[in-house]
């Protein structure tokens, strides 16, 4: 039985549901590789049954027919589904960008919008400009809401100082051994909201870290998994949860994360022990070793 999942607003009004499901990561398909994948096609439309109405898409992993054909198939309207996709390849070209992810997604336009990532930029009036045309995206209505990924304090920064339309979401690598300082409250000042990616990151890939037990603990005392401690840190500081698999009854169990809360105690012991340990999954080309930004 699908579960309503709960939504937060956007600073364009727009309801994102908290839980979303992503299609990259284990599903990410090489260049060139044109064969459409059911398997993560009737994935989509599992997680869809289930209640992922938040579905998270992207040029770069290459699965957008995949994830279009899904939503045409999953038999729920197009208007009570979020769907996200993220320009990178062709960020020198934005509005060509968005006009080939929408024919790929068998879409008029996209809920959410963004910029993959900043380090295409090497001076702030390349950012400055990509963002514009970003702007021009939302104004045309291909977009209802446009953010960026993978952005640090100074990267928004920079866009704000030119900006007309604020960033709805940052989308970044989130979780205890992972929490970039100040970034998420500095964004949520801002109206900007945080959506996580990578959040299982200390139990899928930091086996032996020192949130363990704790974790471990939690999962006992709320009767679910350690998985849904790490979602459930996310959502109860305001922010958003992407999440993927290929597993039906790990997407069910994923929900479980919806039924209950932890005390704001916990949530910061599962943060002070997170900031025991530094573990980056993603962009680790673009920072050094022992920062935590």
């Amino acid at each position: 039985m699908a579960r309503n999942i709960p939504a937060v607003k956007l600073n364009t009004g727009a309801a994102m549901p908290v839980l979303g499901y992503g299609s990259g990561t284990a599903w990410y398909k090489k260049s060139g590789d044109k064969e459409i994948n059911r398997d993560l096609v009737e994935s989509i439309k599992t997680a869809v049954k289930l209640g992922y109405y938040h579905l998270d898409g992207a040029e770069v992993y290459n699965t957008e027919e995949e994830l279009g054909l899904a939503i045409k198939e999953c038999g729920v309207p197009r208007e009570q589904l979020f769907v996200t996709t993220k320009v990178n390849t062709s960020i020198a070209d934005i509005p060509r960008a968005i006009e080939a992810s929408l024919k790929k997604l068998q879409l008029d336009y996209v809920d959410l919008y963004l910029i993959h990532a900043p380090f295409f930029a090497t001076t702030e009036s390349e950012l400055q400009t990509a963002w514009a045309a970003m702007e021009q995206v939302k104004e045309a209505g291909q977009a209802r809401s446009i953010g960026v990924s993978n952005f640090l304090q100074g990267h928004l920064e920079t866009i704000l100082k030119t900006a007309t339309v604020t960033p709805a979401v940052n989308q970044i690598e989130f979780h205890p051994y992972l929490q970039h300082g100040n970034l998420v409250a500095w964004q949520e000042s801002k109206g900007i909201k945080t959506t996580s990616y990578a959040g299982l990151s200390p139990i899928m890939r930091v086996q032996g870290g020192p949130l363990d037990p704790l974790l471990s603990g939690l999962a006992q005392k709320y009767a679910v998994s350690e998985a849904e401690i790490l979602l459930r840190w996310v959502i109860d500081q305001g922010c958003v949860a992407v999440t993927t698999s290929g597993k039906e009854t790990r997407m069910n169990s994923y929900l479980r994360t919806l039924t209950f809360s932890l005390t704001p105690k916990e949530v910061e012991e599962i943060s002070e022990g997170g900031r025991q340990k530094h573990y980056r999954a993603f962009w680790n080309e673009k920072f050094a070793a022992d920062d935590q930004s």
